[in-house]
């Protein structure tokens, strides 16, 4: 028997462009993107459709009827989902609640993830020219935009980072080439004018497998400990020399 979305599509007259998506299948999929709490992707969308419809078509043609509208129909990693228009964010600011606010540390440290992930906190320092502190970390782990990725094969085997679904979210980004390059960051004051010759800004990828120099997260390892760097086994040349048989003491040191 034939569902009611599908009986009311097939009594819609004929559009005189067949490429362009009926309007009770916009209607459809405008009610369900609405009713989400959270972005939907096209095969999730494509299941509560009737069967025959261009899910991605009608999307595209939503998202362009939407395009001048106070609210937009944007992609975030595959997902899609309503969002205020951009240049009208500044209507929400007396109704939102500022919840946290980040240091600067943390601000440098997202940057740096951002656009060097996969990225190890050693490598973080290294750019920063300071010590990373495990509590920033913690902070960025809690907003849910960096996540620890795996470990890499080195030495320690210390932890990578990468940033997470949300965090293309938060800042209204379809995928991480979507950040700002080197002209755009010049042009809003956040880079110095006077770069050295041959500075560039990373363009990171957004292939979520892990890289040919990381080692995957053992199962339900504990993220306090992965935070720190895997202690290498001792040598036997390396391991503390104990107290002589004749009663000398020995010990380590306090």
């Amino acid at each position: 028997m034939a569902s009611l979305a599908e009986v009311r599509i097939e009594e819609a007259e004929p559009m005189e462009n067949e490429s362009q998506a009926r309007p009770e299948e916009l209607r459809l999929l405008e009610a369900l993107l609405f009713a989400s709490s959270e972005p939907l992707d096209t095969a999730t969308l494509a299941k509560r459709m009737p069967e025959g419809v261009d899910v991605k078509a009608a999307l595209e043609q939503l998202q362009a009827d939407y395009s001048l509208r106070g609210v937009n129909l944007v992609r975030i990693a595959n997902k899609w989902s309503f969002r205020t228009a951009g240049d009208l964010a500044w209507l929400m600011t007396r109704e939102s609640t500022e919840t946290r606010r980040l240091s600067r540390a943390a601000i440098e440290v997202l940057a740096i993830i951002a656009y060097h992930q996969p990225v190890t906190r050693a490598e973080i320092e290294e750019i920063r020219g300071v010590v990373t502190s495990k509590g920033t970390l913690d902070v960025l782990l809690e907003t849910g935009w960096i996540k620890p990725r795996g470990r890499r094969k080195t030495p320690g085997r210390p932890l990578t980072f990468g940033t997470t679904e949300d965090f293309l979210s938060q800042f209204t980004l379809e995928q991480l080439g979507d950040l700002p390059g080197l002209e755009e960051l010049k042009g809003t004051g956040l880079l110095d004018s006077r770069l050295p010759t041959g500075f560039s800004v990373p363009t990171p990828s957004d292939d979520p497998q892990l890289r040919e120099d990381e080692d995957p997260l053992e199962p339900g390892e504990d993220l306090d400990l992965a935070l720190a760097p895997a202690v290498e086994p001792e040598t036997p040349e390396e391991a503390p020399q104990g107290g002589n048989e004749g009663g000398g003491e020995g010990g380590s040191e306090e």
